[in-house]
């Protein structure tokens, strides 16, 4: 945007960015007078808001230095938009803000275009845009909520903007890598990845199919995921079997996925090694997924919606508690697996934390600074451990359905069989 006062004076271009941001701002008002159906009308339409923003470009260009103008300018705006709210409060019983505040950022366009770069004032507009059309999404959103997700919301905050900062950086214990900061750093990267998974499975997909759910909630937990799916097919039509497999495998594929953006974060050296394993995993158990998927092609019933009231929330405060007790153990265990047994012992440790949460176990593999091949047959094997645990949770909380049984061994093997497959592999080179 900068190289175009190149060629076209400064002013001009200002000037027109700034009538034309005014004039966007001031149709998506007038777009809500339209939608208020004999409500209370907000302050202003197209043309008011064009020409504040055009005012207040001609008051700064008086004096852009001191900007005695453009003040001026100001205070009797908000006196105009003081009286306009008063009026409307007391006829109308209508105490919003929303029209009164853009008008004051329309006004302060000028100085915003003039002075900051490109990208910077458009944003503004775009967010005020945004914003201006999302109210009933934002009401809705808020119904949508339970009455503590802004208290779990806050915690995260805490731990990630408050604790975090003040944790030491120095080692717990000699020759292990180990510090509270370290500690706790992962554990709200960890959070933060599954928390975003499922905002999105609760807010955004509520009421998504089968499949749509064990896709989104295979990024954040794909052992709660399968669990829910589990139980949720005890009751549902044996012709409903392959959707749920494919829920399953769904998740289990996306679990791949969020180990392979956990390298890319930890270890950009690993993940160069790990990437075409992890991603044939994914690709391999997504498409057995989404051939059953396409199989089961009947309509969706009401019975074939999975609520996101059943899922937990992934951020609560004891949950990354017992991550970061994880984290420790695995830490440690790996730390005198290596000392006194050597990588062999690896490879027993990696089968027995698949029992548990392997993410722990998986992150402290990238700090031991052992053979990436090594590494990468531990995570293979740990993966492989933990989709053999999720093929048995889901076949005894399902209740041992025999119409679930054939799919889902027959689904969850070729997993457990490739993952064995490339492990072997990885050694032999």
């Amino acid at each position: 945007m900068e190289k175009i006062y190149e060629y076209l004076p400064e002013e001009f271009v200002t000037f027109f960015l700034v009538t034309l941001f005014s004039l966007l701002i001031g149709l998506s008002q007038r777009q809500i007078a339209l939608k208020s159906g004999g409500g209370p009308m907000p302050f202003g339409t197209d043309r008011t808001f064009t020409f504040i923003g055009i005012s207040g470009y001609l008051l700064y260009l008086i004096d852009p230095v001191r900007l005695y103008a453009f003040i001026a300018g100001f205070v009797c705006l908000c006196a105009l938009l003081g009286i306009n709210y008063y009026i409307k409060a007391s006829a109308y019983k209508h105490f919003g803000l929303t029209s009164v505040s853009i008008a004051v950022i329309t006004y302060s366009l000028a100085p915003i275009v003039c002075t900051q770069p490109s990208w910077f004032y458009i944003t503004v507009v775009v967010v005020v845009l945004t914003f201006t059309e999302m109210k009933h999404t934002f009401t809705e959103l808020v119904q949508r909520m339970n009455n503590d997700e802004f208290v779990t919301l806050a915690k995260f905050l805490a731990i990630s903007g408050i604790i975090l900062p003040m944790l030491p950086n120095g080692r717990i214990m000699e020759g292990v890598s180990l510090t509270p900061y370290t500690i706790w750093l992962t554990t709200v990267i960890v959070s933060g990845i599954s928390y975003l998974s499922y905002l999105l499975k609760r807010y955004v997909f509520r009421d998504s199919g089968v499949f749509l759910s064990g896709l989104i909630g295979g990024m954040y937990s794909s052992t709660a995921t399968i669990t829910v799916l589990a139980r949720k097919c005890r009751k549902a039509a044996a012709e409903d079997m392959p959707e749920y497999v494919s829920a399953m495998l769904a998740a289990v594929g996306m679990m791949n996925v969020r180990f392979l953006l956990l390298i890319f974060i930890f270890s950009r050296e690993l993940f160069m090694s790990a990437y075409p394993y992890l991603l044939v995993s994914a690709v391999v158990t997504s498409g057995v997924s989404w051939f059953l998927h396409k199989k089961w092609n009947r309509k969706e019933k009401d019975g074939g919606m999975v609520r996101a009231d059943e899922e937990k929330n992934p951020l609560e405060f004891k949950v990354a508690i017992i991550f970061a007790f994880l984290f420790v153990l695995f830490t440690l265990l790996t730390h005198f697996t290596l000392k006194y047994i050597g990588a062999g012992g690896l490879d027993f440790l990696s089968f027995l934390s698949g029992l548990s949460d392997i993410t722990p176990f998986i992150l402290n593999l990238l700090e031991t600074g052992i053979d990436d091949g090594v590494v990468m047959c531990c995570i293979l094997q740990a993966i492989t451990s933990n989709v053999f645990v999720n093929m048995c949770y889901a076949y005894f909380f399902s209740g041992r359905r025999k119409d679930l049984r054939k799919g889902l061994f027959a689904g969850f093997g070729i997993t457990i069989v490739l993952n064995l497959v490339m492990s072997i592999f990885i050694r032999l080179v």
